[in-house]
């Protein structure tokens, strides 16, 4: 039975997760659940699963869960150290690593140094510090099973002989013969939209996503397609591999997750239901397979399976992500920090979706390509980030 922790149990990818626990109750057991500021949520599930326990990254929510949950035996912690310290804890085995942004770096840094099972789906991770993250992940023994679906899927299309060598650090897609990774995505809700309407989309046309059931800022992510710039990044980390090796298609379906072209010519592909709890699922039992209660694509049904290369006018953080990769340094860093705030803005109306680009381009043209061998110098350009996001915001704020 695995012992789980799960970052960010009250967020999409967290409830999914218990989705899938709940359907293989003879396999799993919940030992810590967090949450941010959603007490209700992780109160009830505290209820229903019972862990040993509870972390509320809100001191004053803590206190709140601490009086509902006073006649059970859950132990409720709080605070940035308490989410590092149950991701580490000896009896844990697998930590799904789910909460989202820069929030979520230092605890899924502790999950890879205690030597987990991590379950990535906290692509900023990887973002903010892909070498220094994969650097812990080696030295420590740990194992990475990629959550998003399409670094999943790619995962899926690797050699089982050589997958355990690639979850743990230990070889490139070059030596496994794979000459290209095709990152799939949708295109999202403005893949059609005029280019002169794209300055007036509101948040809740950018969180209408066509395929998928996500939280807000991922939503407006793939709005931007800065979500598939950073799972471009991401990708370069976890399968150790070049940027001219990594190919971004547009899939409007959101049928096919990704592909993998081998030097013999040969494309795999994995295709599913636009379904999270698909990828969870098969990183919870790697290297099984255990029930997902996703159903099958139904072959007949589908009406067409269709690509396009991603227009770079139309999705600027695509090129902007690139470019950040190529970069090096502080870039990735900078990138994912401007854009967090610039994606703040537009949710709360303070900002046109067109402008969270230039807020990012502003950001990342004042910075300095510093060397990044530490999470406290990662840190630091987190920080100067998100004080000249926020002082870009004043030139674009609508």
């Amino acid at each position: 039975m695995q012992q789980i922790c799960i970052l960010g149990s009250t967020g999409s990818i967290g409830m999914n997760t218990l989705s899938v626990l709940d359907a293989n109750t003879d396999d799993y057991q919940v030992i810590a659940l967090t949450a941010n500021k959603n007490s209700q949520r992780l109160y009830e599930q505290c209820i229903r699963y019972k862990p040993r326990y509870a972390v509320m990254k809100d001191v004053d929510q803590a206190v709140h869960l601490g009086e509902m949950l006073k006649n059970y035996k859950i132990e409720v912690l709080a605070g940035d150290e308490a989410l590092e310290t149950v991701a580490a804890l000896p009896e844990v085995d697998t930590v799904m690593c789910a909460i989202v942004g820069a929030a979520g770096l230092a605890s899924t840094l502790s999950a890879a140094r205690a030597g987990k099972k991590v379950l990535l789906a906290n692509k900023e991770a990887l973002v903010m510090s892909g070498a220094l993250f994969m650097d812990e992940i080696r030295s420590s023994g740990a194992s990475l099973l990629p959550i998003d679906s399409e670094h999943n899927a790619i995962f899926q299309c690797i050699p089982n002989t050589h997958s355990d060598s690639l979850i743990q650090g230990q070889c490139s897609i070059t030596e496994l013969g794979i000459e290209k990774i095709l990152l799939t995505g949708s295109g999202g809700p403005f893949r059609q939209t005029s280019l002169n309407q794209l300055s007036s989309m509101t948040p809740e046309q950018a969180c209408a996503h066509p395929n998928w059931s996500m939280g807000q800022k991922i939503s407006v992510d793939s709005a931007t397609m800065m979500n598939k710039g950073m799972e471009y990044i991401e990708a370069r980390w976890l399968f150790s591999a070049t940027a001219e090796q990594i190919e971004i298609v547009v899939h409007p379906q959101s049928v096919i997750h990704s592909m993998v072209r081998y030097k013999d010519g040969s494309v795999l592909a994995q295709l599913g239901l636009p379904d999270m709890r698909t990828p969870i699922a098969h990183a919870l039992a790697y290297p099984d397979r255990i029930v997902s209660n996703v159903k099958g694509v139904d072959f007949t049904q589908l009406s067409a399976l269709t690509f396009e290369r991603p227009d770079e006018q139309r999705f600027p953080c695509l090129r902007i992500a690139r470019e950040a990769l190529e970069v090096g340094g502080s870039a990735s860093t900078v990138l994912n920090a401007a854009n967090e705030i610039a994606v703040d803005a537009f949710l709360s109306n303070q900002l046109k979706f067109t402008d969270i680009s230039s807020v990012i381009d502003t950001t990342m043209s004042k910075m300095t390509n510093t060397v990044v061998d530490s999470i406290e110098l990662i840190l630091e350009a987190d920080s100067w980030a998100r004080r000249e996001a926020t002082q870009a915001l004043l030139r674009f704020q609508s």
